[in-house]
């Protein structure tokens, strides 16, 4: 077990390197000059190039980019060009958002999912499993972005049940805001985990080790909470890893859309501003993010089912 989580680590670590410099190499091909934005229209040339001196801007990319990596391995994701605070501070004041939001969307996604998914499998072709499988295959077509803009005109804007903008103040109006935002994020998962657990599950429901529990009398529900979903999750345990890249990019929208400070507005933010500094912090604590999820759900497969090791 242990060299496989050794195997991971350095894995995870290579891809970390990988992202960024290519997020690097393409940050630095959007047009655009930061140091023109920063000056303003009436910057003269001589002042953008005294500028590009002080940013560091007029070395050749490859150095830059070993630039970043030298600071970064010292804890320095550089400055703000514009209030000239450490990016690591502005990073991490936005970054709580962001994840609350992932993980309510998970949550309760999977809570309604996994449920829908066991009773689908346990009623195959049923009325209930064919209008499950409408309904998964109806929130799986839908994007997020769209989910969201109707569900703030509906319940925020037609109904006022909800509110529109903003991430609330306190625990209460924080869970408020909530809401919408994780709706629109997790009604997604809701019909791919179920569509996922209900395939798996039937594969299971089929072995012989769940045959023989039938022969000996123990009820359908303790087969398929004992000894059938255990196995039947570890797809959707590697899957929710890997989806958190996707939750991400999700992200953006819903933060745009709602108005809620998070990591997703701050790349658009800091992307529409030419702020190097900020949107290479903030891919870089995004993927650091994604790559861990996605080892910790590999470790928690490959603890539940040990021939997953095998293959790495």
């Amino acid at each position: 077990m242990w060299l496989y989580v050794l195997k991971r680590v350095v894995l995870a670590v290579a891809i970390i390197v990988i992202a960024v410099t290519l997020v690097f190499l393409m940050v630095h091909a959007v047009p655009g000059d930061p140091a023109a934005t920063l000056l303003g229209p009436r910057a003269t040339p001589e002042m953008i190039a005294q500028l590009h001196q002080q940013m560091g801007l007029d070395k050749p990319l490859a150095v830059q980019l070993l630039t970043f990596f030298g600071g970064l391995l010292h804890g320095n994701l550089g400055f703000d060009l514009f209030s000239q605070r450490p990016v690591a501070d502005i990073v991490l004041e936005q970054l709580p958002y962001t994840i609350e939001l992932i993980i309510v969307s998970i949550l309760w996604a999977v809570a309604i999912a996994v449920p829908l998914g066991c009773y689908s499998a346990m009623r195959r072709n049923s009325v209930i499993d064919q209008v499950v499988g409408v309904m998964a295959v109806a929130t799986i077509a839908i994007p997020s972005f769209v989910m969201a803009v109707y569900a703030l005109l509906i319940f925020a804007v037609a109904l006022g049940w909800l509110p529109a903008i903003g991430a609330g103040e306190g625990f209460g109006g924080g869970l408020v805001h909530l809401i919408l935002p994780a709706f629109a994020i997790g009604v997604g998962w809701v019909g791919y985990v179920s569509r996922l657990v209900r395939a798996s599950m039937l594969e299971i429901l089929g072995e012989n080790h769940v045959r023989m529990a039938r022969s000996f009398g123990i009820s359908e529900w303790r087969i398929v909470s004992r000894y059938a979903l255990p196995l039947a999750i570890l797809p959707t345990v590697t899957i929710l890893g890997v989806g958190i890249a996707w939750l991400l990019s999700s992200a953006v929208f819903i933060e745009v859309v709602f108005a809620r400070p998070g990591i997703g507005a701050l790349i658009v933010q800091a992307v529409n501003t030419r702020n190097y500094p900020i949107v290479m912090g903030a891919v870089l604590v995004t993927t650091i993010l994604t790559v861990v999820a996605t080892t910790v759900s590999d470790l928690v497969a490959a603890s539940l089912d040990p021939r997953t090791r095998e293959n790495v």
